[in-house]
C-alpha cells in the first residue's frame, strides 16, 4: 500500500512551520481504497504570502481540529504504507516535526514523485507539480490545496508505475513486505487478483521476478498456476511469495506489455516466450513474368515480411480470404500447384501467370493495395481501444511505421494534442514481435478504432 499525501503549511522559519491542511489517499497501486482530508488549526498565524497562494486564512482554521486530534487517524491510514509525495522530503519532514512535538517518533519509507518523474519522464522543462501534470494532460483541481495536489500526485504516481517497465518501484515495495515478515498463502494471493484483462507478475521471496503472464481473466489464469500439475506450475507453486498485476483493459496492450517486459526482465519461467510467437510470414516476390507472388514461408529475419501468422494453417486460411477480397490468383499465392486446381478465374488453361489477359501492372496494383492496407510501414496512426474503466480509453502510437508505446486517456485533448500524447506515453521498443502482435490484433479485432495522422 502507498499513502499519497500533500501538506499545506503556515510558512515561516525552518522546522517552525505548522500544518494548515493535510490530505492522504491510501492507494493499492490501482485505486484509492481510503482517504483522509482535513484542515488543521496550527495554533500559529499563517504567513500572508501563503494565504494568497492557498486561499487558507486564519479565520478558516479557528474551528479546525488541532494536530493532536487527528494524529491517531494519520497513523492508522499510513500504517504499513510507503509515503508518496511530490517533493517527499518536505512533507515527510513536516509530518515528523508535528509528531515529534507530541513526543512520538513517526517513521516510514518514502518515495518522491519528483525524483521518479526525473528518471521515468526525462527532459521535462519543469518538475513542479502544476507544470508536470499539465504537460502530461492530467486534470487538476484546487491547485495549492492539499486534496487537489494529493489527487494529482496520485494520478501522476499511477502513471509512473506504468512507465516503470523494469518494476523497480514494485520490487522495492516487495522487499519492504519481506522485512515485515508477511508470507501470503495461495488463497490470499488469489483473492487479491481481479477477473480482468491485464498482466501479472510472480515474485520469489527475495524479490526476484520469476514469471510474467497476461490474461483476459487474471484471477482465472493465476488459479491455473496454483492448481497446475506441470513441472513449471509446480516450481511456481514452490517459489511464489507474492503476485502483482497491472490492469490494461485492452488485450492488445496486455500482449505488448508481456512481450516487452519478458525481454527486459527475463524471468526464469518465461523461457517458452523467448521463441517467436509468429513463426510463419508472408513475403512478396516478382516472378519472371513480372507478377508479384505472395509466398507463405517460415519467417526469415533477412527478408522483409508483409505480415505473419502463428501457424501455417492460420496463414493458409488468411490467404484464401485475401485472394477473394483482392481478386488475386490462388496459384500465385501458392495455394494451388497444378493447372487443374487453378480455378480462381475459371480459366480453362493455366498460362503460368494464372490470370488470363490481366496485365502484370493491373494485377500488381491489387497486390500493392493488399500490402498497403495490411502493413503499417511508413504510416503514422493511433489505435484506440478499451481502457481500464468505462471513462477511459487506451491509445497506441505508431509513427512512421514504428511502434512508440501506449497511453491511457480520459480527455479528448490528450489524444488530439500529439505533444501531450507523447508526454503521457509509456515508451516501448519496436521489434518484429510487437509489429506482428499489432498486425494480428488489427486483423482480428472488431472494436479497434484507427486514427491516421
Amino acid at each position: 500500500m502507498y499513502a499519497i499525501l500533500d501538506i499545506e503549511t503556515t510558512g515561516g522559519q525552518f522546522n517552525e512551520e505548522g500544518i494548515t491542511e493535510i490530505a492522504i489517499y491510501k492507494f493499492d497501486g490501482h485505486e484509492v481504497v481510503d482517504q483522509f482530508i482535513s484542515l488543521v488549526n496550527p495554533e500559529i498565524p499563517i504567513q500572508p504570502f501563503v494565504v494568497k497562494l492557498t486561499g487558507i486564512n486564519n479565520a478558516m482554521l479557528r474551528s479546525a481540529p488541532k494536530f493532536y486530534e487527528i494524529a491517531k487517524r494519520i497513523i492508522e491510514i499510513t500504517s504499513d504504507c510507503v509515503i508518496v509525495a511530490h517533493n517527499a522530503s518536505f512533507d515527510y519532514r513536516i509530518l515528523r516535526t508535528e509528531f515529534r512535538r507530541l513526543g512520538y517518533d513517526f517513521e516510514a519509507k518514502t518515495l518522491c514523485t519528483v525524483e521518479l518523474a526525473k528518471k521515468l519522464i526525462p527532459e521535462q522543462p519543469s518538475y513542479s507539480l502544476g507544470k508536470l501534470v499539465r504537460a502530461l494532460g492530467i486534470p487538476m483541481a484546487d491547485r495549492h490545496r492539499a486534496s487537489g495536489d494529493a489527487m494529482a500526485t496520485t494520478k501522476l504516481f499511477k502513471m509512473l508505475l506504468e512507465k516503470d517497465v523494469e518494476k523497480t518501484i514494485v520490487k522495492d515495495f516487495i522487499k519492504l513486505e519481506i522485512e515485515k515478515g508477511i508470507a501470503p498463502k495461495f488463497l490470499d494471493l488469489l483473492s487479491q487478483m481481479p477477473a480482468k484483462t491485464g498482466v501479472y507478475y510472480i515474485y520469489k521471496e527475495d524479490g526476484t521476478l520469476i514469471y510474467i503472464g497476461k490474461s483476459q481473466n487474471i484471477k482465472k489464469r493465476v488459479n491455473q498456476h496454483f492448481t497446475g500439475i506441470t513441472n513449471k506450475s509446480k516450481r511456481i507453486q514452490a517459489e511464489v511469495f507474492t503476485i502483482t498485476y497491472d490492469e490494461t483493459g485492452s488485450e492488445l496492450i496486455a500482449l505488448l506489455k508481456e512481450s516487452q517486459e519478458v525481454k527486459i526482465n527475463r524471468p526464469r519461467y518465461n523461457r517458452s516466450q523467448k521463441k517467436t510467437i509468429f513463426p510463419f510470414a508472408l513475403y512478396a516476390e516478382k516472378d519472371s513474368n513480372g507478377y508479384i507472388n505472395l509466398k507463405l514461408e517460415k519467417a526469415d529475419g533477412r527478408k522483409k515480411e508483409i505480415t505473419s501468422y502463428a501457424s501455417l494453417q492460420e496463414g493458409k486460411n488468411a490467404l484464401f480470404k485475401i485472394t477473394a477480397k483482392y481478386h488475386l490468383c490462388q496459384k500465385l499465392t501458392g495455394l494451388y500447384q497444378t493447372k487443374s486446381e487453378c480455378f480462381q478465374y475459371k480459366i480453362k488453361e493455366c498460362d503460368g501467370a494464372c490470370i488470363g489477359e490481366i496485365t502484370s501492372e493491373i494485377y500488381n496494383l491489387r497486390v500493392q493495395q493488399f500490402i498497403s492496407e495490411n502493413s503499417f510501414d511508413n504510416k503514422s496512426m493511433i489505435l484506440i481501444d478499451r481502457g481500464r474503466n468505462v471513462n477511459e480509453r487506451s491509445a497506441i502510437l505508431i509513427e512512421n511505421g514504428t511502434y512508440k508505446g501506449y497511453a491511457y486517456y480520459d480527455l479528448n485533448y490528450q489524444i488530439t494534442n500529439i505533444d501531450i500524447l507523447k508526454n503521457i506515453l509509456i515508451p516501448m521498443q519496436h521489434n518484429r514481435d510487437v509489429k506482428n502482435i499489432i498486425q494480428n490484433y488489427i486483423r482480428k479485432s472488431k472494436s479497434l478504432k484507427i486514427l491516421h495522422f
